[in-house]
């Protein structure tokens, strides 16, 4: 029976915490995330779902209604059935929290792409795509858009500027924006791209180096065959604009191998720009056969696994390989390909149903915009926006289905991850899922009509359309007689909160680790407590061990105790997992050259792209790093990304972590120290900090409201001196001095007298702890967890934490804080925000 509707009950945090952690066998995070992002909830936080089954019955449900518009309804028990313990079919993010809410006004897309080259070189395009990009991103979309329509620095513009500013400063702009929606726990995701090809290319590289700069945005370079060719043979390239005119209006020569190690460079120092094969991509993707109708594609989504076209979304599901190894472990263990076939067919059928529910989310969408009070003029924008989405997702009908645990799946069956051996199965996995998705889109366009603006002819010289032909023959004569129901189908995303709800490695990942050491803070008068370590500020600490939980399964198939595997020391657990088929299968054991070629020969079965990382040590050097992109194009990936060891943070715990960080600053201030001025905005006041520096590093801080009369520093002067004087009193003060833009000093007295005499007293207290050399991740947790009652000095403390985290270097991690967005424990600092490791998301502030 259909697990009819009841009356609407709700639970308390608790309640559903308690059922949950039981329905993940004690997983207390995976229950956690469940709850915060995907449990029914309304404004106000009530939640309407006790466990996972609640969940999986309501999209059953759902996908049920909109399977009975149609021929031959699949029943809502078989959707419920491949969906349960997150064993088989796994809607992601939005789909999973939005199918069946009605408590919130959402697209059910992951991913969309917005711009129009045609007018968006001018404010008024600008300005448009700033505000499509902001309308989504507050309904949780991720975005993307190019900038290779922008005129680079220098042209010529019929306005009072006379020249172009180039792309750098609408790249802050559409950072910044994405930072305003990211605020109170909204989530904003922004890809910004551009073409090698662009004269300004170099300025878009180096963005991100500036601090504090292009904080809201990934940034990825459009890379040509003609470009490679041209680092590989050492020889010239040249730029234009417009990037793909016959006759540019402006042309220059440049040494390629130059700007290619420049990429190279950055890369290894921080994991961006990242690389997009372009040409790969446009000559292999399905949609851009169809460019008059505007599927030419122009950029990708934040992650770079779902290349669209302007106004085309799309949203995304995971397959569990891992569900569909019987006998996992032993030597029983083989595939079920025939149940892989039959389930990949049945997650097709409920991704063209998403799209049907999508439209209604959109009308639903469109219906509150009419409804809002706002002026027509303003609500134009967004009006148009969600009209041009509807018109794409009816017009191709894009899906994204992809796959988890393909890592787990591997050592699940015995086969190393990057061996031959390996790389072959995960091809054959692979191509059985494209010609199952594609067989199932011919056969359900049969029943419900194919893409509105299918052609055959169109696609007749697509290498992916002929790849399938080749592979299976009749699949493509059914698809000349019947059409597709769908433009394109495939993609791996990256699964972070989705494969810990799984429990399984991520996405085509193989395992970060199948045991390592976790921290946590722990109170030393609790009973029974473990204190491992006390850090600089007299903070306790305990480690434990994190097994991987598939790496249980192979423990328990193969004999071991678990429980007494867990009191095992370093030396005996390292000869355990030696003996696990995990040994030298993790992401920094893994050959990079195998893992490049094995994403090469799987993305010739995935339609869309691959979001991968390769994982290199933290003494690899830049010509290796080169190396790995040079391959990865040769391969046939559409993109490569880089991790360096060290260049953000992980979360195995090293020997060195526990290194005492000894006081090496003088305790006696010096009399003149530079100094940095960081202006931000508390709340709605303007505030400013003269940040005190001694080799580079914050020595002392002055902070509050910016007051012009009592602090008249030009806004252009950013850079200074703090100097210790002596009043006529003989009462030390501390006087800022900057050099003025006519090159005459300028000296304003006693700045500790500008601000309110209670701010001075607690920045002598951080600057005390600065000056003993505190690290700075330290200090910030530290003005943090002062528990005060003056509304002021809260408003002060948030200014100071602001104006340090400045200060930490990119890829520090964050003790003892979890991701608001999947509760990850892995958040690393970059550019003064906090970055979550496992899923992206970012918290600045």
């Amino acid at each position: 029976m259909v697990a009819t509707k009841k009356a609407k009950k709700n639970y308390t945090y608790q309640e559903a915490l308690e059922s949950s952690i039981e329905y993940f066998n004690g997983d207390e995070l995976a229950a956690t995330v469940w709850i915060n992002k995907y449990a029914l909830k309304d404004s106000e936080g009530n939640l309407y779902e006790k466990n996972p089954n609640d969940m999986h019955w309501r999209i059953a449900n759902e996908i049920h209604r909109i399977e009975k518009k149609y021929a031959n309804p699949m029943p809502a028990e078989e959707i419920f059935e491949v969906l349960k313990h997150f064993k088989y079919i796994v809607p992601q993010g939005s789909p999973m929290a939005g199918i069946g809410n009605m408590h919130q006004i959402a697209s059910l897309s992951n991913c969309f792409v917005v711009g129009n080259e045609r007018i968006a070189d001018s404010y008024g395009g600008i300005m448009k795509t700033d505000q499509e990009q902001v309308q989504l991103m507050k309904r949780r979309g991720g975005v993307g858009h190019d900038l290779s329509h922008i005129r680079p620095k220098g042209s010529q513009v019929k306005n009072s500027a006379l020249t172009s500013t180039g792309l750098v400063p609408f790249m802050e702009r559409f950072s910044n924006s994405t930072r305003e929606v990211a605020q109170d726990g909204r989530r904003g995701a922004l890809m910004l791209t551009v073409s090698i090809k662009h004269p300004d290319s170099e300025d878009f590289i180096d963005a991100k180096l500036e601090q504090g700069k292009i904080t809201g945005a990934n940034v990825s370079v459009k890379i040509d065959h003609e470009f490679m060719r041209a680092v590989i043979d050492n020889k010239p390239y040249v730029q234009q604009y417009p990037i793909e005119s016959d006759k540019p209006s402006f042309t220059k020569e440049i040494d390629a191998r130059r700007l290619w190690k420049k990429i190279v460079h950055n890369a290894w120092k921080s994991a961006e720009p990242g690389i997009m094969f372009w040409d790969t991509i446009a000559e292999e993707s399905v949609p851009d056969s169809y460019p008059e109708h505007g599927f030419k594609t122009v950029s990708t989504n934040p992650c770079g696994e779902i290349p669209l076209c302007p106004y085309d979304s799309c949203r995304l599901l995971a397959i569990n390989l891992y569900g569909y190894v019987e006998n996992p472990f032993t030597k029983k263990a083989k595939f079920n390909f025939e149940k892989f076939k039959q389930h990949a067919a049945i997650a097709h059928r409920m991704m063209d149903d998403i799209i049907d529910l999508e439209v209604e989310k959109i009308d639903a969408i469109l219906e509150k915009i009419t409804s809002d009070p706002e002026d027509e003029e303003i609500k134009y924008v967004e009006k148009r926006l969600w009209e041009k989405i509807k018109e794409k997702a009816e017009q191709g009908r894009r899906t994204g289905i992809g796959i988890t645990a393909e890592g787990d799946m591997l050592a699940a069956l015995g086969l190393p991850y990057g061996s031959k051996k390996g790389i072959d199965f995960s091809v054959e996995v692979h191509k059985t899922l494209a010609l199952s998705v594609y067989r199932s889109s011919t056969d359900l366009a049969k029943d419900r009509g194919a893409f509105p603006i299918y052609d055959s002819k169109k696609e007749a010289d697509n290498p992916f359309i002929n790849r399938l032909k080749e592979a299976d023959p009749e699949l493509y004569k059914n698809m000349e007689a019947h059409g597709r129901r769908n433009i394109a189908m495939l993609t791996i995303a990256p699964t972070g909160s989705t494969s810990l709800m799984t429990q399984t490695t991520s996405g085509i990942e193989p395992v970060f680790l199948p045991v390592y050491r976790r921290r946590r803070k722990v109170n030393p008068n609790d009973q029974d407590v473990k204190v491992t370590f006390i850090d600089e500020v007299g903070d306790s600490w305990e480690e434990y061990v994190v097994f991987h939980h598939k790496f249980i399964t192979w423990l328990e198939a193969n004999g071991y105790d678990v429980e007494k595997v867990r009191e095992y020391d370093e030396t005996e657990l390292n000869k355990v997992v030696a003996k696990s088929p995990y040994h030298q299968s993790t992401s920094n054991d893994v050959d990079w050259v195998k893992k490049v070629q094995m994403q090469g020969a799987i993305q010739k079965w995935v339609d869309h792209s691959i979001s991968v990382t390769v994982n290199l040590p933290k003494d690899v050097t830049e010509e290796v790093v080169g190396k790995v992109y040079e391959e990865g194009w040769k391969s046939g990936c559409k993109g490569i990304t880089v991790y360096r060891d060290g260049s953000r943070s992980g979360v195995l715990i090293s020997k060195d972590d526990k290194k005492e960080d000894k006081v090496t600053r003088e305790l006696k201030r010096p009399n003149k120290l530079k100094a940095d001025i960081v202006r931000f905005k508390n709340a709605q006041e303007q505030w400013i900090a003269f940040i005190g520096l001694l080799d580079e590093q914050p020595y002392e801080i002055f902070t509050g409201m910016v007051d012009e009369d009592v602090l008249p520093v030009p806004k252009s002067i950013s850079k200074g001196y703090i100097i210790k004087n002596k009043d006529e009193n003989d009462v030390t003060r501390y006087d800022f001095q900057y050099v003025n833009k006519y090159g005459y000093r300028t000296t304003i007295e006693g700045l500790s007298h500008k601000f309110d005499k209670e701010y001075w007293n607690y920045a002598k207290l951080i600057s005390s702890v600065l000056r003993y050399g505190m690290p700075i991740p330290n200090v910030v947790t530290l003005v943090g967890s002062l528990q005060l009652d003056s509304a002021n000095i809260n408003t002060w403390k948030n200014g100071v934490e602001r104006a340090l985290k400045r200060y930490i270097p990119n890829g520090t991690k964050a003790e003892g804080q979890r991701c608001k967005n999947c509760n990850s424990e892995n958040l690393i600092y970059q550019e003064g925000c906090l970055i979550c490791s496992d899923c992206g998301s970012s918290e600045c502030g």
